[in-house]
């Protein structure tokens, strides 16, 4: 009786097996996946990490890349172009870029959960670097909101001192750049 049982469950075992081999084979990632990561790298690189500092053309130029060496390659001599010692092994215009970032984001996130590097004062930050004073009015010490005012002795490109403005109108510490102030994208530091 066991033989006469024994073609059909080797071919019910075969079966489930294919089924098993096709469901996982389905459920494998696709090749857009791993494309999608790629950009999502290479997105991150030039809409977080140099957003500020890139200029336009660069940005269009990388845009246009196609391959993910170019897109090295591309990277490489962006920060080579912004090293102040070429020929030394520390880039360190790079280095101090990353520092602010960190800084930025460990000093100035939100309470609702903004990254500190997307915020007003995490730009201005990143870009000029820490202000040489800062003067501080928290709400509710005779004002309806709190008030920093950064200023910045000297900026390169820039004639005379700069002062930005952060208010922050709600309590909740997201200082945004007054209407007086204005940034723009330098390209470099």
């Amino acid at each position: 009786p066991i033989g006469l049982w024994a073609p059909a469950v080797a071919t019910l075992v075969l079966i489930l097996s294919g089924g098993g081999l096709y469901a996982a084979w389905r459920a494998a990632p696709a090749p857009q996946q791993t494309v999608s990561t790629a950009q999502t790298r290479w997105g991150n690189w030039l809409n977080e990490d140099v957003v500020y500092i890139i200029s336009d053309e660069e940005k269009a130029a990388f845009e246009r890349l196609t391959t993910d060496k170019e897109r090295e390659q591309f990277i490489e001599q962006f920060w080579q172009r912004r090293d102040p010692t070429p020929g030394t092994p520390e880039n360190e215009f790079k280095d101090e870029h990353y520092r602010r970032i960190a800084f930025a984001n460990r000093h100035y996130r939100t309470a609702s959960g903004t990254p500190g590097w997307q915020t007003d004062r995490g730009h201005i930050y990143i870009v000029y670097g820490p202000p040489d004073e800062i003067d501080s009015h928290p709400k509710g010490a005779g004002s309806s909101y709190g008030v920093e005012n950064w200023l910045y002795k000297k900026i390169q490109g820039i004639d005379g001192e700069q002062t930005f403005a952060f208010f922050d109108r709600t309590g909740g510490g997201d200082f945004r750049l007054g209407p007086a102030n204005s940034v723009t994208n330098s390209g470099s530091k």
